[in-house]
């Protein structure tokens, strides 16, 4: 079952890169107090991700903050090193926060994960987007078939 609108967030830690090497960030960290825009994607560097959801998220990132939203993050089932070379290579230094659920704990616990052993990848996020007001979930789009379209910048902007 996976999390609903309306629905706190469950406690979480990620991996993020920073210049003096990995650490560990909260959800409360990233989401208290704070409007956040957070979409997952199924794995870094991979051609959908890399090609057609994350770009979105670049292109609209000072449309996005200007509708009242304080952080734009990004979550893979992928780990640390993976998340910041990905982060290096889009360009998405300092406009999205690269999160590592490299477990995928995270996906697990809001009951967003897709097992893709099948393929060799694993455990893995589905592809969705959510808005985060103060920890507790406003919004949800999960991806029901290939491609982005339920959870790409353009429909988060249009639920802004």
């Amino acid at each position: 079952m996976s999390i609903s609108v309306g629905d706190k967030l469950p406690d979480a830690t990620f991996k993020i890169m920073t210049a003096d090497g990995p650490k560990a960030i909260t959800g409360a960290e990233i989401f208290d107090g704070k409007k956040v825009v957070l979409f997952a994607v199924p794995g870094a560097f991979t051609p959908t991700c890399s090609n057609n959801h994350l770009p979105g998220y670049l292109e609209n990132h000072d449309a996005i903050l200007a509708r009242g939203v304080d952080t734009i993050a990004v979550v893979s089932v992928n780990d640390v090193y993976v998340m910041s070379a990905w982060s290096r290579f889009a360009g998405g230094d300092g406009k999205i926060l690269f999160l590592a659920d490299g477990n995928g704990d995270f996906v697990k616990s809001v009951g967003l994960d897709q097992d893709l052993s099948g393929g060799g990848l694993g455990l893995r996020s589905k592809r969705f987007s959510m808005i985060v007001d103060n920890g507790k979930l406003t919004t949800l789009n999960v991806e029901t078939k290939p491609g982005v379209s339920e959870s790409g910048a353009a429909k988060i902007l249009e639920q802004l």
